[in-house]
């Protein structure tokens, strides 16, 4: 098996890319492509493996998992989650990201365990990778969901809500426009983002799994965020 024959287009390297992650996808080039680590990412990639790279944007995680059942990606740049792993095979996280809790400032809620409590309501954008978590591990706490990072921002301030689950660099310029809010130490879990592809695409795989590992190990990751400014907001993922 080659590569190629792992490919819906030969030669062509169609990479899936979510809109939603701000940290990830910073800026739009002239022709209308998504810019960032991970649209770079799939570029570098694609120049390593001999093929032309594809962008195929998406508003959500949620859909760009969705869309392996159309073959709209050969590989899909998201965050790696049991949920999602079970139809995409997760070759390899680069980066991670710290998620926690926002909070009004006079709330009583004052630790991560604290939110896990009954009537407590959380705003959380739909099909998060942090949605799946919480979903899977909170016993009391009652989930809200809300279309994307700011459908839940807007949930959780109009409804008037006890806490606003996300990623701590996005939730401390949520809290930076709002005023009046905390974010809680610590965190719930940490998003690894990643690069998944068909199971069935066992060359692919090796192939990005080896140059994942190298480009982790020589600094073009961490070049990556330095580039696009993200370095102080993002973490290069460990083995």
């Amino acid at each position: 098996m080659t590569i190629d024959t792992d490919l819906s287009r030969p030669g062509v390297l169609r990479a899936g890319i979510n809109l939603g992650n701000i940290l990830l996808v910073t800026g739009t080039a002239a022709d209308g492509d998504p810019e960032g680590v991970a649209p770079s990412l799939a570029g570098r990639i694609a120049d390593h493996l001999g093929l032309t790279v594809e962008l195929v944007p998406f508003a959500s995680p949620g859909e760009v998992a969705d869309a392996l059942a159309d073959d709209a990606w050969d590989i899909a740049l998201i965050a790696e989650e049991p949920e999602r792993a079970k139809t995409i095979a997760f070759v390899d996280a680069y980066v991670e990201i710290e998620a926690t809790y926002m909070v009004p400032e006079a709330s009583p809620l004052k630790t991560i365990a604290d939110v896990d409590a009954a009537g407590v309501r959380i705003a959380v954008s739909d099909r998060s990778a942090y949605d799946l978590y919480l979903s899977r591990t909170l016993q009391k706490a009652e989930l809200v969901r809300a279309k994307g990072l700011q459908g839940a921002l807007d949930l959780y301030v109009t409804e008037k809500l006890d806490a606003l689950a996300g990623l701590r660099p996005a939730l401390k310029e949520n809290a930076a426009d709002l005023g009046g809010q905390r974010i809680l130490d610590g965190r719930y879990t940490a998003v690894r983002q990643a690069v998944g592809t068909k199971p069935k695409n066992a060359a692919l795989q090796a192939a990005i799994a080896a140059y994942l590992k190298t480009a982790k190990a020589d600094g073009t990751i961490a070049g990556l965020l330095e580039t696009f400014g993200v370095q102080e907001k993002l973490s290069v993922a460990g083995d």
